[in-house]
């Protein structure tokens, strides 16, 4: 209806040009494309005089990103995903794998999160650092930023290694167009940016013979994605077989391995009290989430699950359960590519295609299609999951538009510039129409709208959830890690009884019962019958 309204209003009797809608969208993206291909030409000498200067353009493509995400606010967290990855940061933020189990671990049940033996969360520690150090400079959300802008310098760098410097700094804009603003790794706490960075690192050392870089990149995509980085091992040897001779090129990358897989032992140990044994994995047992690959039978529960936690099992074991062959979900994740690749980018993968006839692209596209195979034994997917291998699809974007001529690649250029400028003006306005973009903004929860009470209450506060029985996937006990000084406690609702255990640990904190099924969410002082 919104849109409906937008273009009833620009009937052409309506206005005083005798414009209809799509008369002004055409004038916009013409005068748009204007412009753009007149920036291209005025810009085109001094892109091949500097494109080559390293560092430089590194710098560029960083603070492109931050300036130009400075514009819209910090997202607000929204989810279990979003809360587990908080968790793990503010616990690294305190200079720990985990934290000690508190007293009364049953009120603060949540998804992916454990309470026994430690209280920790699930996840790996890779997003968690990134998480920790934008905590320590002031906000969690830094953290995610600076990663953005990282990412965005690190896909020109490692481009510079394979094409010729104007069409790496080509992919450097369509890094910073594609990934940065408005892209949902941006805009979210769960990660991207980190995996893809070690990707960058990766793929950015092989042809340089950097092993030091090379083990750095597969550290870090082992302490994001260890699952996913088996894959990211597998293509490396496959390089290495047919591209390195002396061995001894991969004694410092090893080193690095190494260190990472320390890492991992230590965090294991601190919070499950096993040097083999994952969080995750012990998630798996106690909760049965995360769900199992799809060949490996549904995980079953040893812990009584909270209401939000039985849903988010039945609803990881029906998608597990109903994730069909493996063909009919292969070919349904095609359509991800498009959190990739912009529409017009399309073209440019397929003018790459000739380029399979030399051995290092061929590796290239070996490496996208052991990632997509791979990851497709697991019954659910997102982009990050895959986010290793994001400078490989902008490096066959960038060569395949090296291929076409001159207008037809300043035409696919240009689109892609201007989809990304219209989207950046409209956003706010036109946001329930876009396909990829997600800015998470307002507070579609209420979330902010709660803190912002419990914030302007006196004292401290204790808030026991109470979910409805038609409640659905929003997750509102979270806390930090250390929960008995935090300013606002998040617990279950037990009833009265088990209640009382609480506000006894908690007699100097003011009890509020918050009801988040309704709309908006109900906050009310707590009675002890409700």
């Amino acid at each position: 209806m919104y849109l409906f309204r937008i273009f009833y209003s620009f009937l052409p009797l309506r206005n005083p040009i005798g414009f209809g809608a799509s008369d002004l969208l055409i004038l916009g993206i013409s005068l748009l494309m204007v412009v753009l291909l007149a920036a291209k030409a005025w810009l085109s000498p001094w892109l091949h005089k500097y494109a080559g200067k390293t560092m430089p353009c590194m710098v560029f493509f960083f603070l492109s990103t931050i300036l130009l995400r400075a514009a819209f606010p910090v997202p607000i967290p929204s989810g279990a995903d979003d809360f587990g990855y908080l968790l793990l940061g503010d616990t690294l933020a305190h200079f720990r794998l985990a934290n000690p189990p508190h007293a009364l671990p049953q009120f603060f049940e949540s998804v992916f999160v454990l309470q026994q033996p430690n209280y920790a969360s699930i996840y790996p520690l890779g997003q968690g650092l990134a998480l920790a150090a934008g905590q320590l400079l002031g906000n969690p959300w830094l953290g995610v930023l600076l990663s953005g802008a990282i990412f965005s310098a690190l896909c020109y760098w490692m481009l510079r290694a394979w094409v010729a410097p104007v069409w790496a700094f080509a992919g450097g804009m369509l890094a910073v167009i594609q990934f940065g603003p408005l892209n949902p790794w941006m805009n979210s706490y769960w990660g991207g940016y980190v995996s893809a960075i070690a990707g960058c690192l990766v793929f950015g050392s092989l042809p340089r013979r950097n092993s030091l870089l090379l083990g750095l990149g597969l550290a870090l995509q082992m302490i994001c994605r260890p699952f996913e980085s088996v894959f990211l091992f597998a293509a490396v040897a496959i390089y290495l077989a047919f591209n390195v001779r002396n061995l001894r090129f991969i004694f410092g990358a090893a080193a690095m391995v190494l260190l990472a897989l320390g890492l991992t032992a230590f965090q294991n140990k601190a919070v499950t009290n096993s040097w083999l044994s994952m969080p995750y994995v012990l998630s798996r047992y106690q909760y049965g989430v995360p769900t199992t690959l799809t060949f490996q039978p549904n995980p079953i529960p040893h812990r009584p699950l909270t209401q939000e936690q039985e849903l988010d099992y039945k609803a990881q074991a029906a998608i597990h359960d109903s994730a069909g062959g493996y063909f009919q979900r292969l070919s349904y994740r095609f359509r991800y590519l498009r959190f990739f690749l912009l529409p017009p980018l399309y073209l440019a993968a397929l003018a790459f295609i000739p380029s399979l006839r030399q051995r290092r692209y061929l590796w290239v596209a070996g490496a996208v299609v052991l990632f997509a195979l791979g990851s497709n034994f697991y019954p659910y997917f997102y982009p990050h999951y895959i986010a290793a291998i994001t400078c490989l699809l902008l490096l066959i974007s960038v060569e395949g538009l090296s291929r076409l001529n001159y207008s037809s690649r300043s035409m696919l250029l240009v689109l892609s510039g201007a989809s990304f400028v219209f989207w950046l003006a409209f956003y706010p306005r036109l946001s329930d129409y876009q396909s990829w973009n997600y800015l998470n903004e307002g507070d579609p929860q209420g979330r902010a709208s709660v803190a912002s009470q419990l914030l302007h209450s006196p004292g401290r506060q204790l808030v026991f959830v109470h979910y409805a029985t038609y409640h659905r996937f929003e997750e509102w006990v979270h806390n930090d890690a250390d929960i008995d000084h935090e300013q606002t406690v998040w617990a279950n609702d037990l009833g009265a009884d088990e209640n009382r255990k609480l506000l006894s640990y908690y007699p100097d904190r003011k009890a509020w019962l918050l009801e988040p099924d309704v709309h908006p969410p109900a906050l009310t002082p707590y009675l002890p019958v409700h």
